[in-house]
């Protein structure tokens, strides 16, 4: 199966590949759904490609078009046409054609927006030229099973751990009807998560049906995460040809944990390593979640109720080894603050984590300082060998 790992921008496009994904995902500015994530505009194209090499890259135009819309990629498609993408995530089956004419030669996904949860519409969406149909959420195993053995030639892709949406595959109106701002179009305010007061007796004014609120999420509306991490033989099985990984949005210390978690489980399951995959798979506890469940894959009574648990982490992310300098100093890429009494770890690719405590930061003029914050030109001086792409943390605990 492959790895699909998500990208909101060049530096979360690097840590994908850098951990493990086999392709990643990214967004062209004004026609994906995650507006709000960075995406991709200017002349980033250039860096992508020196950053691309083999692996795969997908895009997503999973907007509704409107005519206007419309008008925009075409005007917009020289540009896009500088990216080295494989192929196109789409929902609107109205710029299908157009996409075939301008991007001969590149791959159509179809969207989990689009809704397809059945044999029928698979058979239609082929034979209109999609190669690959990321199905709705709301679908079964065996029911994933049943359209990959009736329509064999499709590729399959199916979300494998993330946030998981309340509405129907993500179409969701509360967001516009709330805030004005549409979840079709990219913009969504996430309404589902904020605070509610509802049933008001008229004869207790006053008094409400109590909504227990934590830090980001209602519980009444608020989904439960997806993690589908111990049940890759199961999706395997049932004849799934890619594993997806949400969160655009989601910062790179999520993008390296989640992602390399998947390629150790991945290539354990399949035979391409020996490694024990469970430590880095007991690491994604580390890392900013709602409360864990299997989705729709077994049934719908567990996603079906609403968490109760506000999100949960063990770990600090701190920021990251942007550049080796010389043995032993290392040019730092800072997300948090930084303080020379912190118990830091290193984690990499194929290193678990490893602690340092012996460690010396510098400022910019490399004079040590009692601690670096976001923004600030740092370089941090320790006697562990470190390599560029290292994530720094802290333990909450």
């Amino acid at each position: 199966m492959e790895l699909l790992s998500p990208a909101g921008n060049i530096e979360k496009l690097y840590y994908a590949y850098e951990y493990g994904a086999d392709a990643a995902y990214i967004g062209i500015k004004n026609f994906s759904l995650r507006a709000k994530a960075d995406n991709f505009s200017s002349d980033e194209y250039e860096a992508i490609r020196k950053v691309k090499g083999n692996k795969k890259l997908y895009t997503a135009l999973n907007i509704y078009f409107h005519d206007s819309d419309i008008a925009t990629l075409e005007k917009e498609s020289d540009y896009i046409k500088n990216y080295p993408l494989d192929g196109f995530i789409v929902s609107d089956i109205g710029i299908l054609g157009y996409l075939q004419r301008t991007f001969p030669g590149r791959e159509l996904h179809l969207s989990t927006q689009a809704n397809c949860i059945n044999t029928e519409a698979a058979k239609i969406y082929r034979d209109m030229g999609i190669k690959r149909i990321v199905l709705g959420r709301e679908l079964s195993l065996k029911e994933i099973e049943k359209i990959k053995n009736n329509v064999p030639e499709i590729e399959i892709e199916v979300f494998a751990h993330g946030a998981m949406c309340l509405a129907y595959s993500g179409r969701c109106f509360l967001s516009k009807y709330l805030s004005g701002r549409s979840a079709n179009q990219g913009d969504c305010a996430h309404s589902c998560r904020w605070q509610y007061r509802v049933l008001e007796e008229s004869e207790r004014p006053g008094e409400y049906f109590p909504v227990v609120q934590g830090e980001n999420f209602t519980s009444i509306l608020s989904s439960k995460d997806l993690c589908m991490i111990d049940h890759l033989r199961e999706l395997r099985d049932a004849g799934v040809d890619s594993i997806k990984i949400e969160g655009r949005m989601k910062s790179i210390y999520y993008t390296a944990v989640i992602t390399r978690a998947y390629r150790k489980q991945l290539d354990f399951i399949q035979g391409t390593s020996a490694e024990d995959p469970q430590p880095y798979v007991d690491e994604i506890y580390n890392v900013s979640h709602r409360e864990f469940s299997t989705g729709f894959y077994y049934g719908r009574d567990e996603i079906e109720m609403p968490t109760f648990r506000s999100y949960m982490s063990d770990a600090q992310f701190l920021g990251s080894i942007e550049e080796v300098i010389s043995s032993g100093l290392y040019k730092l890429d800072v997300k948090n603050q930084i303080k020379d009494s912190d118990n830091i770890e290193y984690i990499g690719p194929d290193l678990l984590y490893m602690g340092d405590r012996g460690f010396q930061i510098l400022d910019e003029n490399m004079d040590p300082v009692e601690k670096t914050d976001h923004g600030k030109i740092a370089y941090l001086r320790s006697d562990k060998i470190l390599k560029k792409g290292y994530i720094i943390r802290k333990r909450d605990k």
